[in-house]
Formats: structure tokens, C-alpha cells, sequence
């Protein structure tokens, strides 16, 4: 009973008004009188209801005296609660005012679930391509979203990291010795994006601490561009390494120190 009233709320009926749909629709072709006295409540107060109800079309009322009231067959009420619904929807989008004014490039988010919940809004408006740059940890928690678009059509172009894969990120994404006395920025987490249609872009990382999930969102093309350049590079070093892998290590080391220390210039000896 309660649900039901909160979902009438909901569409707008106010307490009274949803109260007697309810008792109507249980009872049956009723007068005020009638109505009132089952709920236990001002006759004035009813009548006033019933009018504005049978005028809004919610209620169908008898000729004669007394007076009964009827409710819609449920169909025909849905039907018409939705038609209405659609009309305030459409006006309002042809009809609110839009300031001109362009919102912010880059918005930062805070906390897994507003990050999660985030991304599962615009997964659900791909209409052509995700590109995900996740370690399997994350890649999990997105996976019913990910399937669902793909399911859409939307074309899903995969990146992820389980530890268990000889690229370890280490050109695009530096993780920095926590024991060095180097000034390099501390970073703690996993890291991950997300771009969408080639449009829009998520970049973030998550800890142990749900909490502690930080993420950047903007729709800047040259963010998205450079996440897109890094997902090719990434998905290019893949795949020469596959091919040549241990020809590489004994160039350059493992995960290319050599090549690292010439861009970065810290001490990199200890890291995995």
C-alpha cells in the first residue's frame, strides 16, 4: 500500500489524491459520502478531491444523486498519465530556457560508487565504441554494464592487467619508487579509463579504499585523443612483445629501464 502510494506521489498526485485512487479502485463506484467515511476523513475535504480528480480525467462520475465515482480501468489511467507525462517532457525540452554557457572542461569525482555510477550512465548512452584501459579488478565490477552495451552493438575495444602480463604500463603510466629519495609523485592504486564514442573521457584510479577513488571527467578532445594514443600504444607494445619480447629485455631491461631513464631521469633499479 505504501509503495503504491509513493509511486502515485511520485507522478505528481498529491497524499489525498492518491489516497482516494487507491480506495476507489478497491472498492468500487462509491459517493463521497461513502468515500469519506471508509477513510475516515472531511467530507469537504474528499469532495474537493473527487471534483478536481473527475476534471483532470483520473475519475469517471455518475449522473443522478448521490453522485458515484469510479476509477479509470487501470490501463486507460496509465495511458493517460503517460501521455501527459510525455507532452510536460517534450514542451519542457523545447521550451526551457538554455543559458549560453559552456560548462566546465574537466570535472573531478570522488568515492567508487559515484564513480561507478558515473560510468554506468554513459556506458548506457554508447551508441558506437568503448575503449577500456582497466585492470581486471575493475573490468569485474563493470562486467553486466559491458555486456549489456555489447549486446547493443556497441563495439567494446579491451585493454586490462592482471599482473600476469609482461607490459607493465611502465612508458605511460610511471609508478614511482615509494623508497626513493627522488621527487617523484607518490601513487597508490590501479589506474584506469574509459572513453566513449571517441567523445567523452573518464581517467582515474582505485585503491584498496573505496573511498580514496579519484577520477577526472571531461570531454576534451585532446584528453581523449591522448587516451586513445596510449590505448594504441599500449595494444602495439602488446603485441611486439609477444613477438620479440625476450629480444627486448636483453636490449633494454626489463620494462625498458634504459629507454626509461633517458625521458625521466630517476632511479628506477627497484621497481617491478
Amino acid at each position: 500500500m505504501e509503495q503504491l502510494l509513493h509511486h502515485l506521489r511520485t507522478l505528481g498526485f498529491i497524499e489525498m489524491e492518491a489516497k482516494i485512487m487507491v480506495e476507489l479502485a478497491g472498492s468500487g463506484p462509491s459517493s463521497g459520502y461513502e468515500v469519506a467515511k471508509r477513510m475516515g476523513v472531511s467530507r469537504s475535504n474528499v469532495y474537493a478531491t473527487l471534483q478536481r480528480l473527475t476534471q483532470q480525467g483520473f475519475l469517471q462520475c455518475s449522473t443522478g444523486e448521490p453522485i458515484r465515482y469510479n476509477m479509470l480501468k487501470i490501463e486507460e489511467l496509465t495511458r493517460l498519465i503517460s501521455g501527459q507525462m510525455k507532452e510536460s517532457i517534450s514542451f519542457i525540452e523545447s521550451r526551457m530556457p538554455r543559458a549560453q554557457v559552456a560548462n566546465p572542461p574537466f570535472y573531478h569525482v570522488e568515492g567508487e560508487r559515484e564513480v561507478l555510477d558515473i560510468l554506468v550512465r554513459e556506458m548506457e548512452k554508447a551508441t558506437k565504441e568503448i575503449v577500456i584501459d582497466v585492470w581486471r579488478e575493475e573490468a569485474a565490477l563493470l562486467r553486466n554494464e559491458l555486456e549489456q552495451a555489447e549486446s547493443r552493438g556497441v563495439k567494446l575495444l579491451w585493454s586490462t592487467d592482471g599482473g600476469d602480463a609482461t607490459m607493465s604500463r611502465y612508458l605511460s603510466w610511471p609508478s614511482w619508487d615509494h623508497g626513493s629519495t627522488t621527487n617523484g609523485p607518490s601513487v597508490a592504486g590501479r589506474k584506469f579509463s574509459f572513453v566513449m564514442d571517441r567523445h567523452w573521457c573518464m581517467l582515474g584510479m582505485r585503491g584498496e579504499d573505496p573511498s580514496k577513488t579519484v577520477a577526472m571527467i571531461t570531454d576534451h578532445p585532446v584528453m581523449t585523443e591522448l587516451l586513445l594514443s596510449h590505448f594504441t600504444q599500449e595494444m602495439v607494445l602488446y603485441e611486439v612483445e609477444k613477438d620479440i619480447g625476450s629480444e627486448l629485455v636483453e636490449r633494454y631491461g626489463p620494462h625498458y629501464e634504459q629507454i626509461y631513464r633517458k625521458y625521466v631521469g630517476v632511479d628506477i633499479e627497484n621497481e617491478d
